[in-house]
């Protein structure tokens, strides 16, 4: 949605509030609250349906409300006692009364790379008698919309405005709220068999992005909703970034803006080499550059430094470390709630072999987003590296089931490769360090482990074998290098690796 009133105009697809061209700083809040006003602006919309919509269902007081409509006021340079914009109705209410230039409802918004990822969750379909879950189609939707907001580099439609849009097809929902993406589904009740099927369509093209399946017994609707709310946060932190790099890659270079140079440094970052690591770190600071307060590219600069010291392809290791963790500050200082830059900064400290430190911002980064499975990945290698295998399995396999296709999957399998050495579990550990170390992505240090893990088992021709292709890719690997990026709490887990490493030659 593209709205202009007076010299301002409100943009919804890249959560935008400008006025003569130029950006207003607004706090997210503020701005969905904006936004509520101005697209029910032929209506009166109540405390309750801001509640709902900006603060999601929670309690707030009347004084948070107030607050909000105050801000948005001074926003569009209007009052509580001129009221020329948004004029409150005693005991019910406010409504947006500024003339405005365009209308959603007609206007034919084109999508823009240059737009933030934006996305609308329809009301599901309905089939068959709904028994004695009448408002399912409705309540799922809900609960989406509600997981959503947690990611935070998405701008999620409020349920107002996309639950006008029941029934209209991609294209349409594009059309009339400006959004890039587009989330269905329909339900399904046989007798006490539930099915939930999900979609998510971009809306430029009406192509199918993701889709997704759940069934389960009636009786266990808040065990659903809660899967199904997790699944999709999951698949989405994924699929969309990815879906953006391919959209990205059809610009051209030059007329890159920041979201569209970070998805696509997204994609050279996951490829783990050091060709991509240099790639990404161009498109990031790229995007940076763009946009010095792009919170999420700070975080990609950290993670590609990070990447180049753990791997030891740095030419000046204490560079990247420093790199790394400035970049990560960064990100946190713009954007303290956003679970990536929490996962930068956590994973820094890896690099100083501090594991409590780096615990504590990985917990932050879980507990921002719960599904949020690279954050759950790194919170089970820091577990298992601290002597904590169980805790490592629990976290890793959670990681695992809620994103299977995860670029860092072959750090996931190699996690719990690591929690099974830890217990001194060697038999159980060589299967999915084997698995590991073939999975797409996998990295010289995770075939050492795969080393390491058949040795302790006993199976010193795999091991060799193994060992070899390390010596392929990294000739100069020592044990002492796996050590800086492993660093192991436990004296005995140490000596054991060591002792599994030097029987190969490291």
């Amino acid at each position: 949605m593209v709205i202009a009133f007076g010299p301002f105009v409100l943009d919804t697809a890249q959560a935008e509030l400008r006025r003569d061209g130029h950006r207003v700083p607004i706090e997210p809040q503020v701005f969905a609250l904006l936004a509520l006003l101005v697209d029910n602006r032929d209506r009166l919309v109540t405390r309750d349906e801001i509640i709902d919509s900006v603060w999601h269902g929670r309690f707030v007081s009347d004084a948070a409300v107030a607050s909000r409509v105050k801000s948005a006021r001074q926003a569009i340079g209007d009052t509580g006692t001129a009221q020329a914009a948004i004029r409150t109705v005693h005991g019910r209410g406010f409504r947006f009364v500024a003339d405005v230039a365009a209308s959603p409802a007609i206007a034919v918004l084109p999508r823009r790379e240059a737009a933030r990822p934006s996305i609308a969750v329809l009301p599901f379909d309905r089939i068959g008698d709904p028994g004695a879950l009448p408002a399912i189609a409705m309540a799922l939707p809900h609960d989406l919309i509600a997981e959503l907001s947690r990611l935070r580099w998405l701008f999620v439609i409020s349920r107002t405005s996309s639950f006008r849009c029941a029934g209209c097809g991609p294209a349409e929902v594009g059309a009339r709220l400006g959004v890039g993406y587009c989330l269905s589904g329909s339900v399904e009740l046989v007798g006490n068999r539930l099915s939930v099927t999900v979609e998510l369509a971009d809306t430029a093209t009406e192509n199918l992005v993701w889709a997704d399946r759940l069934t389960g017994r009636a009786d266990d609707i808040h065990q659903i909703r809660q899967q199904l709310a997790a699944a999709v946060a999951a698949a989405l932190e994924i699929r969309i970034p990815f879906h953006e790099a391919s959209q990205a890659r059809l610009a051209v270079s030059a007329d890159l803006d920041a979201w569209g140079a970070y998805h696509r440094g997204l994609q050279h970052m996951y490829r783990f080499t050091a060709a991509d690591n240099a790639a990404a770190a161009t498109l990031f600071a790229h995007a940076v550059a763009r946009d010095p307060g792009f919170a999420r590219a700070h975080a990609g600069l950290s993670f590609v430094h990070f990447q180049s010291a753990f791997l030891h392809d740095s030419a000046d290791l204490a560079g990247d470390i420093r790199h790394a963790r400035r970049h990560a500050e960064a990100g946190v200082g713009l954007d303290p709630l956003d679970p990536f830059v929490n996962f930068a900064m956590g994973r820094c400290f890896w690099l100083q072999g501090d594991l409590d430190s780096s615990l504590g911002w990985l917990e932050r980064a879980t507990t921002i987003s719960p599904n949020y499975a690279q954050g759950l990945y790194a919170r089970a290698w820091t577990d298992t590296l601290s002597g904590r295998g169980g805790a490592g399995r629990e976290q890793v396999d959670l990681a695992m089931r809620l994103s299977p296709l995860d670029p860092l999957h072959y750090a996931m399998l190699a996690t719990r490769a690591l929690s099974h050495i830890v217990d001194g579990e060697p038999l159980a550990a060589a299967p999915w360090a084997e698995r590991a170390a073939v999975a797409p992505g996998a990295h010289v240090f995770i075939a050492l482990i795969a080393v390491i893990a058949h040795t302790l088992a006993g199976n010193d021709a795999r091991a060799a074998g193994w060992a070899a292709n390390v010596r392929r890719r990294h000739g100069p690997l020592t044990a002492d290098a796996f050590f800086e990026s492993f660093p192991m709490r436990s004296a005995a887990v140490r000596a054991d690796i060591g002792n599994a490493l030097a029987r190969h030659g490291f």
